[in-house]
This record gives structure tokens, sequence and C-alpha cells, in this order.
């Protein structure tokens, strides 16, 4: 493990990539080499993109044990196009030897914390976009794209320009029906989509050190819409129980921090005390405001509590508070897909799927499905759509005239209920029957 050089304070990010690249310290705008210690991939943009480019160079993975492969696109498949990608990805995996294969178990960025493969400091990189996911563990953990993931997997390094920390602060307590969702969406909002400007931002202070571990991965995750390369949370007591709960070994949180008198580009403060339940509206995370400024009392013909950033266990948890009792409108329909397997395991052993099923939710399998695209529960041309995923871009969840407004599971479910944009908090505080 690196020391760090005396007069010369390091960021987490700082730390965790010098580590990486084998030095006692870096400088932000310093390109260095890293060793990656795992690397991710899913059926999508993995084996059958990277497949043709190592047999090209005549190599195979540099360590498979280093290697995570997660089906969670295309699953199930639903035509002979998406069963013969799955079956690509299922016979490289076997050619090369890759153990860790996770295979229709959930999204990959749920399922590669849950089977215990992140700890802090490790410098991972992911072949999807909210690889940033990762930064919640106190892993320097980012996308790439597929030719740079097949240098990745030929030579087990990659390079970076060291970025930058931007600060993200966030004071005070939040309200019951207020989630890590709605703190992103407020960030969204105020700094913008490119506000992360590709360098690293890192979430600290009290309201996020109250969140759950799966509470932060959601922050971590919608670093991505920030336009950050990564979204660090500095370890803690939290991480350390679930690393050794999902199977890995006991972590060192203390020298996992950023040091004192580190410098940042910028900080940008938040009160949680203050927000309210926030609802992004079409086509933009970044277009966010209070539920009820944005409510128009217009019907929502889907609501969808699914992806990596809306559908763990706590998120379904949030939802069932919400309809334990009711039952979804007439003319609304809502789709809940599970972040994985486990997770809905764990859903009907609590009683929270049948919860939600008695209240009229329809269960769909755990994978990326309409949130990407794919799969069962995209939309119809006009239709509009509530949802708990990361991102309503136009056209993403099916047609092109769709519109999907963003809000937290809370939200989400109290639109079910009401069949038009609502706010959470009155069916928190009437309780449930």
């Amino acid at each position: 493990m690196s020391t760090v050089a005396a007069g010369n304070p390091q960021t987490l990010a700082q730390k965790i990539v010098a580590r990486a690249a084998q030095r006692d310290s870096v400088a932000p705008g310093e390109i260095v080499i890293c060793n990656v210690d795992l690397a991710m991939i899913h059926d999508s943009g993995g084996p059958r993109r990277v497949k043709p480019i190592l047999e090209r160079l005549g190599v195979t993975v540099w360590d498979p044990d280093r290697v995570v492969v997660v089906s969670d696109h295309y699953v199930p498949a639903v035509d002979a196009d998406s069963a013969a990608i799955l079956k690509l990805t299922r016979d490289w995996v076997k050619a090369q030897a890759i153990r860790k294969f996770y295979d229709q178990q959930g999204i990959c960025h749920v399922v590669l914390p849950e089977r215990g493969n992140l700890r802090p400091g490790l410098f991972v990189v992911g072949g999807d976009s909210h690889s940033p996911t990762g930064g919640a563990f106190g892993c320097f953990m980012f996308g790439v794209g597929a030719t740079d993931m097949a240098g990745v997997l030929a030579t087990g390094e990659t390079w970076l320009k060291m970025p930058e920390t931007i600060l993200i602060r966030w004071s005070g307590t939040l309200a019951d029906g207020v989630s890590a969702k709605d703190m992103m969406l407020r960030a969204c909002t105020r700094l913008g989509m490119d506000g992360g400007d590709y360098q690293v931002v890192q979430y600290e202070g009290e309201a996020v050190r109250a969140l759950s571990m799966t509470e932060r991965m959601t922050l971590s995750n919608m670093a991505a819409e920030l336009g950050a390369m990564t979204g660090l949370i500095a370890p803690d007591g939290v991480t350390a129980d679930y690393v050794v709960q999902a199977g890995g070994e006991p972590v060192d949180t203390e020298f996992w921090q950023p040091d004192p008198g580190a410098s940042y580009r910028a900080v940008h403060e938040f009160d949680g005390s203050d927000l309210a339940p926030q609802v992004a509206a079409p086509h933009s995370p970044a277009n966010a405001g209070d539920v009820d400024a944005v409510a128009d009392g217009k019907a929502i013909d889907q609501c969808y509590i699914g992806a990596c950033t809306g559908a763990k266990l706590e998120d379904l948890q949030m939802a069932a508070r919400v309809l334990k009792g009711r039952q979804v409108a007439s003319g609304t329909r809502l789709m809940i897909a599970p972040a994985s397997t486990r997770i809905t395991a764990a859903a009907a052993a609590d009683g929270t799927l049948a919860t939600l099923t008695a209240a009229g939710a329809i269960l769909l399998p755990s994978g990326c499905g309409a949130c990407a695209g794919y799969g069962a529960g995209v939309l119809a041309e006009g239709e509009r759509c509530m949802a708990s995923t990361a991102r309503n871009f136009q056209g993403r969840m099916g047609a092109r005239s769709a519109t999907v407004f963003l809000g937290s599971p809370y939200t989400v479910a109290a639109t079910a209920v009401a069949g038009q944009i609502a706010d959470p908090r009155p069916f928190l505080a009437e309780g449930h029957t």
C-alpha cells in the first residue's frame, strides 16, 4: 500500500489512483498507467464487442479471476437475436475460464457488490456508463467503451489523466418520504448534466453518512448524470459491514480517507433538511423541481420501479410503505423489476412483494429491462410514465413521443395510487390499513 507524501495531502481519488499506478502520490492533470484490480462487463457491451478484438490481437483475458461478467441487458431473451447474444456471452465466459459469471442474476451494478466483489481502495473499470456506482464503496470505478475494455482485458492496465475532485456536501436530515434519489435530482438540477465535467465527484456530510449502503449506491450511480468520471463516498462502518455481509474480506476504512488539507476544485453545499420529494420532467434528470411544482394533474399511464438506481430492496420497501392497503389507480399500470434475484427473494421473504402485488403491481424479471428500452415494459406512442430510473431521455424507454418523469420509489408508488404525479408524504403520514 502506498504512503502519502509529506506535505502533499491527497484526495481519496488520488490515493486510490496512486496505489493503482504504484506511486506514492499523483497530481491532478498527470497521465498515469494503472493496474486494474477488477474489470466488469455485461452481455450488451461485453463479449460480443471485445471477443473479435481479442481474437484479432491473438490474446485471452489477462487474469480470468479479475474479470466479472453479468448478463443483464438481454435477459430473459425475447427473440432469437437476444438469445444468440446470451449464448455468445456464455460460450465466451467458458472459453476464457471466467468463474465470476452471473447469468441472469440481476443488474451488474447491483450484483457486483452484492456478491462481495467490491471493497474500498480498488481500481475498477466497468463496461457501462453507470459504473460509478462502485464509488459508493470507496472504489475508483468508472465506465469505458468496448475498445478501451478490450485493452484492459488484454493487458490488465489502463491509463487516465488524473481528475480533480468536486465535493458535494449534504448537511441536515432527510424528512420521511425523501431519499437519495431526491438528493441526486436536486444536484443534477443545480449543477447541470455537465456539472461533474468528467472530474471525480465526492459526496460527504451528515445526510450522506446517515444513508444506508444501497442508498449511497444511488448517489454514486447518478454521478454519471452529473457527467462525472466517478462518484466517491469515503468508506465507514456502514461500508465495512456491507462488504463483510456480502462475503468480502474485512476492509481498511481508516486509510481510504481524504487527507486533511487536500485540494478540491469546488465545494457545493446542500441542505437535506429542506429537501422535498423531487420530480424530473422530460427529458432530462436536470429538469427537476419539488413534486408539487411539477405535478400537472394529468394522467400517468405507467409507473415503473426498476433499474440499478431504483429497484434495490430498500427501494421496493419504500414503495411498499406507500402501497400497503392501497390499490393502483384504474387506468394506470405499475410494473416492478427487482434489481437482482437475491433482492426478489429477500422481498418475498419479508412480505414486500406480497404488499406490492396485492396493490396491483405487475412483477417483471430482474434486469435492465425497460429502463434501457429492452424487454417488457417499454412505452407506446404518447404514453406518460413515472419511473424510479436514472434517465428520462427522449425515446430511451420506448416510443420517442412518450414522456418519462423521474422520482423516488416513494413518489412513483404515490403516483401509481393517485393515477397522476403525487407527493408521497401525505400517504406516509396517513399510514395504511
